[in-house]
C-alpha cells in the first residue's frame, strides 16, 4: 500500500480532533469529580489541624489496634487466597473433572453476593444460635466478634482476585509446554515450579495486590462479625466510621488518608507490574 493510501487510511479510521479532546475532557472532569477531588478532601481535612494532630490521631490506642488488626487480617488472607487461587486455577484451566463448573461457580460467588449477607451466613454458623455456635462456646473458642471471623470474613470477600487473573491467562496458554516438560521426565513440581509459576507470575502478582487492597478496605462482612468493639475488633474502615459518628471528624479522616495512602501505593504498585509485563511481551514478541 502506497504511503498516501495508508495516510488516508489512518485519518478514516481515527476520529476528528473535536471529538477526541471532548472525550479527554470528560475523562478528566470525571477522575477529577470522583477521584481526584474526594483524596483532596481527605487529605485537607486530615490535616486540618497540622501534622501534629493527624500524627497523634494515628498514635491512639484505637487506631494503633485498628492499623494492626487491618494488617492481621490482610496477612493472614491473603496468603490463603494466593494458594487458593493457584490450586483453583490450576484444576479449572488443566483438568476436567466432575463438578468443574460448580467449583468455578464458587469462585465468583463472593462477587455475587453482598458482603453483608456473607457477614450474616457467618453468624448463622458461628453465632451463639448458629449452627455451631454451641459446640465453639462449650468449648470455649471464640469466632465472632474477634480476630477468626474477621479474617475468615476477608477471606471469603478477597479469595475469587487472584483465581480470577490466572484461569484465563491459563486457559489462554495452554497446557503443551507443560506436557513436553513431563514428556522429558520431569515431575509434577518440577513442571509447576519451573515451567508455569513462571508463565503466570505477573498475573499471580496482580491478584495478590488486587487481594491485598480489597481486604485492607473491606467494610461489610467485616463489621457484621467484628461486634465494632473498640480497641479489639475494629478495622481501619470500622474505626473510621465510628471517629466520623463521634463528630471526631480530624481523627476519621487521619485514619482515612491512611487507608488512601495505602491504597495509592497498590495502584503503583499495580501500574509498574502492568508496565513490566508489557515491557516483558515486548521484548518476547521482538525476540521471536
Amino acid at each position: 500500500m502506497e504511503p498516501s493510501t495508508t495516510s488516508r487510511a489512518r485519518r478514516g479510521l481515527s476520529e476528528p480532533a473535536w471529538v477526541r479532546v471532548v472525550l479527554i475532557a470528560i475523562a478528566l472532569l470525571f477522575l477529577g469529580l470522583f477521584l481526584f477531588v474526594p483524596l483532596a478532601a481527605v487529605f485537607t481535612e486530615a490535616l486540618r489541624k497540622g501534622l501534629g494532630a493527624w500524627f497523634a490521631a494515628l498514635r491512639e490506642p484505637a487506631a494503633v489496634s485498628a492499623i494492626r488488626l487491618t494488617l492481621i487480617a490482610a496477612a493472614i488472607s491473603v496468603p490463603f487466597n494466593l494458594a487458593f487461587g493457584l490450586a483453583a486455577s490450576w484444576a479449572i484451566a488443566r483438568f476436567e473433572f466432575r463438578g468443574k463448573s460448580v467449583l468455578t461457580t464458587l469462585v465468583d460467588l463472593p462477587f455475587a453476593v453482598s458482603p453483608v449477607i456473607a457477614g450474616l451466613v457467618f453468624v448463622l454458623l458461628f453465632g451463639l444460635q448458629g449452627w455451631f455456635g454451641g459446640w465453639l462456646a462449650a468449648h470455649d473458642v471464640k469466632v465472632l466478634f474477634a480476630v477468626p471471623g474477621i479474617v475468615l470474613a476477608t477471606t471469603f470477600v478477597t479469595f475469587p482476585f487472584v483465581a480470577r487473573e490466572l484461569i484465563p491467562l491459563m486457559q489462554e496458554q495452554g497446557a503443551e509446554e507443560e506436557l513436553a516438560a513431563l514428556s522429558l521426565g520431569a515431575s509434577g513440581w518440577q513442571v509447576f515450579r519451573r515451567v508455569t509459576l513462571p508463565k503466570v507470575r505477573w498475573a499471580l502478582f496482580y491478584g495478590v495486590i488486587l487481594c491485598n487492597a480489597r481486604a485492607m478496605g473491606e467494610f461489610g462482612a467485616v463489621s457484621v462479625v467484628s461486634g465494632h468493639i473498640r480497641g479489639k475488633t475494629n478495622t481501619m474502615p470500622l474505626h473510621v466510621e465510628i471517629l466520623y459518628n463521634e463528630y471526631d471528624f480530624v481523627g476519621a479522616f487521619s485514619v482515612a488518608s491512611l487507608l488512601a495512602l495505602l491504597a495509592l501505593v497498590t495502584i503503583v504498585v499495580k501500574s509498574w507490574v502492568e508496565h513490566a509485563e508489557a515491557r516483558r511481551a515486548g521484548s518476547k514478541e521482538e525476540s521471536a
